[in-house]
């Protein structure tokens, strides 16, 4: 009297497959219903969803039954709403199969074959299919596991099927479910629709006035996937130019949309009416923050917003604002590209390889320098401000930069900047040649690039190698700044369509560093 489905769960970003073993004997008084296999309270709580759900859905449910249903793996604990509805589906099977009293009014043909199905979803009271959280990585996982089939919420549909090789119904209540099981001939699989969500054409960059250093430092950052700082007074255009930087980013790659997509579909973020990201991610969290926020964690342990800026862009915006504990736990990630969560219950590891876009001011009131301001800092104020972004959290950035005030009389002109179609054009072209030079390396772009190969990728002629030791040694930078400004030379020459880097591309690369020197003081 036993009945096995496969469904699916998440742990971390990555799902792994559980089935879901349902038991029911007879008894004499009242029957009950146990789950069992390490469940949390949401999954506990598909008791009386379930219930429910059967009985306002017009299938039968003996009052006599003593139901166990076992998730295994037993040792993994199982989260989540999303077993409801094989849960569901397999109790109703055991009753229709076993059950000798089922009153002809409530009697079923049985499905069958289900040993190739995947089912996830949560139920509501009246019979309705809810989507749940994840559904990608659960979808790779049923795939991975062999199975060919899955059963998901419509809102879930569109996750699901991106997933090459598996066949996805979307289901609206339990009913329709337990139809399409029984006759998936009859009804039609999800297709996901081809159109590609354009960019964002609210913001563009022919709408920056001045700042021609600026708009320089920002594409190459986007052509090299680089760090970068801006320093400059309020009103000087930092966070108008950083809000701008995804329309000139490089598309994803089939592979990196992949990853980005899993971590938002974890977080529920993934929007509902496509399969994966189509652009970039771009997160700009308030400088109140936490820890956690920023870099994942909590009771169950969750990506943080890092990891969901992965393949995308991370901007602090006031960064002297945050706390000085949360900016120095991005030291770790920003090196490696990725952050490994510890907690008592258990360690994750999740993907972070992301552009960090930082601002600030220079002083507290913001004027230090400006012409048309008078800064009221004392020194011993400028000195405590710029003391809470740390060294060695500065060596992390690959470009460090000052964006003037613009000029008042600037601000009635025409734009004078190109547009961001014109300018992405070059990115990706750079970025093409990075992805063809790396392509046995597994690096997709040189900021990405390994101290060991960009030796190799980036070779220096005599004279250059002094030239970057003599600009070291006279802005007191060190040796992990020498390899991000020999990053910089190199997407400045992808960008010139250049082999290698010329006296001046090393040259303009070490400029974007000089103005680290004074925020050291």
């Amino acid at each position: 009297m036993i009945t096995r489905l496969h469904s699916a769960a998440v742990e971390g970003i990555n799902g792994y497959e559980v089935q879901v073993e349902v038991d029911a004997r007879p008894v004499e008084d009242v029957g009950r219903i146990a789950v069992v296999g390490l469940p949390d309270a949401a999954v506990r709580e598909s008791v009386q969803r379930v219930t429910a759900a059967l009985d306002n859905s017009s299938f039968f449910r003996p009052g006599n039954v003593n139901v166990t249903v076992n998730l295994a793996p037993a040792d993994v604990r199982k989260q989540g709403p999303g077993f409801d509805l094989p849960i569901a589906v397999a109790l109703e099977m055991v009753i229709q199969e076993n059950y000798r009293d089922v009153p002809d009014a409530f009697k079923r043909r049985v499905p069958a074959g289900l040993d190739d199905w995947c089912l996830v979803g949560e139920l509501a009271l009246d019979g309705m299919v809810r989507g749940v959280r994840g559904v990608l990585p659960l979808a790779v996982a049923a795939r991975d596991a062999g199975r060919k089939f899955m059963m998901v919420a419509q809102e879930n549909a569109a996750e699901a099927a991106v997933v090459d090789g598996l066949t996805v119904y979307a289901v609206a209540t339990l009913r329709d479910a337990w139809d399409v099981l029984v006759n998936p001939v009859k009804f039609v699989p999800y297709h996901l629709p081809q159109d590609v969500p354009p960019l964002p054409a609210e913001v563009d960059f022919d709408e920056v006035k001045g700042q021609p250093y600026a708009r320089r430092a920002m594409e190459i950052a986007a052509a090299g996937g680089h760090n970068l700082l801006m320093c400059g007074s309020p009103g000087s255009g930092k966070s108008m130019l950083a809000s701008r930087l995804p329309t000139i980013l490089p598309p994803l790659t089939q592979e990196e949309a992949l990853e980005a997509s899993k971590i938002h579909s974890v977080c529920g973020l993934l929007p509902r009416t496509g399969g994966l990201l189509a652009h970039r991610p771009f997160r700009s969290p308030h400088h109140t923050i936490s820890d956690v926020g920023l870099m994942g964690g909590g009771s169950n342990i969750t990506p943080g917003e890092i990891s969901l800026a992965h393949h995308g862009v991370l901007f602090l915006d006031e960064l002297p604002e945050f706390a000085r504990r949360t900016l120095e736990t991005l030291r770790q990630p920003l090196e490696s590209g990725r952050v490994t969560i510890s907690r008592a219950s258990g360690s994750m590891d999740f993907p972070s390889a992301f552009m960090f876009i930082a601002a600030m001011n220079p002083c507290p009131c913001g004027y230090l320098g400006d012409a048309t301001h008078r800064c009221r800092c004392s020194p011993a104020d400028v000195a405590r401000y710029r003391k809470k972004i740390s060294g060695p959290l500065l060596d992390r950035f690959d470009m460090v930069i000052e964006v003037p005030p613009v000029a008042p009389a600037s601000l009635l002109s025409s734009p004078d900047g190109e547009s961001s179609a014109s300018i992405r054009a070059r990115v990706v072209a750079a970025r093409a040649r990075q992805m063809q030079r790396y392509a046995e390396t597994g690096a997709v772009c040189n900021a990405r690039l390994s101290s060991k190969k960009l030796r190799k990728f980036c070779p220096l002629a005599p004279s250059q190698q002094q030239m970057l030791l003599d600009a070291v040694a006279q802005l007191g930078l060190s040796a992990r700044a020498f390899d991000r400004i020999l990053r910089v030379a190199r997407t400045i020459a992808d960008l010139a369509g250049c082999d290698a880097p010329t006296d001046a591309h090393i040259y303009e690369a070490i400029q974007f560093r000089q103005f680290e020197s004074q925020l050291r003081g």
